[in-house]
């Protein structure tokens, strides 16, 4: 929005005029919409459920609502919940790694019941975050979420190859130069888009690419509509949609999964604060925003949501705009919300064939590496950092390419030792512990 100057609105309880806010809702929507509903194509495709089925047009019915219901918590908030910041919340790609590969092995009620768990407990950071962030300095968030990006990219390779279950990757049409010509289409657009456009459509770079490959596919007819003529327009939600089953290692690997978000929510409402009006976010900011999340994620889970967390590239919105009125990310939640209310939208998305997502998830994974990377360039690179990035990498990706290596473990332990995040996690908090700064 070119008329809006830097700042103009750089008090969060202000609201430009309505002519102006809802536009800027809609964008800080398009600016999120891909990625807030990929993980929960990615985690259905791994429990195995239909692909365009009815319970994977739910979840991604449940990524929307549940979004828009977690961005009202940040942006309205009660109590002590909620930033009151422009922070749009989404379905979080910190969590598909473990999620999907506790859904393949144990299913998704094993899945959101552990999200459920998690979140309840990453709710309860809020009361002691500041305390905590010690223990997750640059080094270890940048590892943490380096390796969540090179544990999906795989994932990525397949989706655009053709799938990433067993029987797709045994198809003769898997790596077939249609798959290929549709993902790449995704790819060549969205970054033509991105750094080519300006304004509200270089930020839906990704969105347009995914348009773009949809539309290919449909050329080379590989979308089949027909889960969209069975969908209805409008559908109610459902508790526990996949039942109540604990698992311990699944709640732990999750619940540290929460804790690296948390952390992350901390980093994106003090960034906020400094884009949009030029100051420290306040404590009673970074513990309503952490209460948020964890009761975004709880919430969502009890529903068939995926965990939630505070979305990073819309606060590249706040700070391109200048505008950090709450009210105006609170339309973009209302927007989310109705969209997760009619089931013709999640049918429609999930009618897109998996290697026109898999070149959006190529970006998007990809950006998930190059973020951890990017925080990793505030540390020194010295002896002892370096050693505890190769020792941490090596346990947390190592392990989990060759699960047979702890395949003797208890069945909690083994779980976590091959999610890839835990171990990444856990050797590196303990070697910036106890290895000795470096004079």
């Amino acid at each position: 929005m070119s008329d809006i100057s830097q700042g103009a609105y750089a008090d969060p309880n202000e609201t430009p005029p309505m002519v102006q806010a809802i536009p800027l809702g809609f964008q800080h929507v398009l600016a999120m919409f891909a990625s807030n509903v990929t993980p929960s194509i990615i985690v259905a495709g791994a429990a195995g459920l239909a692909f365009g089925g009815p319970e994977q047009v739910y979840l991604i019915q449940m990524a929307m609502l549940f979004a828009g219901i977690a961005t009202l918590f940040q942006t309205i908030g009660f109590g002590p919940v909620g930033a009151r910041l422009p922070i749009m919340q989404g379905t979080s790609f910190a969590f598909v790694g473990v999620l999907a590969g506790v859904a393949a092995t144990q299913g998704m009620g094993v899945a959101l019941t552990a999200c459920l768990i998690g979140g309840t407990l990453h709710f309860c950071l809020g009361a002691f975050i500041k305390s905590l962030r010690w223990l997750f300095p640059p080094l270890v968030t940048g590892l943490v979420i380096l390796a969540i990006g090179l544990y999906l990219i795989p994932t990525a390779i397949k989706y655009a190859a053709g799938g990433a279950a067993d029987f797709q990757m045994a198809a003769e049409s898997f790596g077939s130069l249609k798959h290929w010509a549709v993902a790449l289409t995704v790819v060549v657009v969205a970054l033509a888009v991105k750094f080519f456009a300006k304004g509200s459509l270089s930020n839906s770079g990704i969105l347009i690419g995914l348009l773009a490959g949809y539309v290919l596919a449909f050329i080379l007819g590989m979308v089949n509509f027909a889960a969209v003529g069975k969908a209805a327009w409008i559908t109610g939600i459902t508790p526990m949609p996949f039942g109540f089953e604990f698992n311990l290692g699944a709640v732990i690997a999750v619940t540290l999964v929460c804790v690296v978000s948390a952390i992350e929510t901390v980093g994106d409402t003090s960034a906020t604060t400094k884009a949009g009006a030029g100051r420290d976010a306040t404590d009673d900011e970074i513990a309503g925003a952490t209460y948020a999340d964890g009761l975004g994620t709880a919430v969502a889970a009890v529903f068939g949501g995926l965990p939630n967390t505070s979305f990073s590239q819309n606060v590249g919105i706040v700070g391109m705009t200048g505008v950090m009125s709450r009210h105006v990310v609170t339309i973009g939640g209302l927007v989310l919300i109705v969209c997760g209310l009619l089931p013709k939208i999640g049918a429609v998305i999930a009618s897109m064939p998996l290697p026109v997502l898999g070149g959006g998830v190529i970006v998007m994974f990809g950006m998930v590496a190059a973020a951890g990377l990017n925080v990793l360039t505030e540390v020194k690179m010295n002896r002892r950092n370096m050693v505890i990035i190769a020792v941490a990498l090596t346990a947390g990706l190592g392990l989990n390419l060759v699960p047979t290596a702890v395949q003797y473990l208890p069945g909690v332990l083994s779980t976590l030792a091959t999610s890839a995040v835990a171990p990444t996690a856990l050797v590196a908090v303990v070697l910036n512990l106890v290895l000795p700064e470096e004079i």
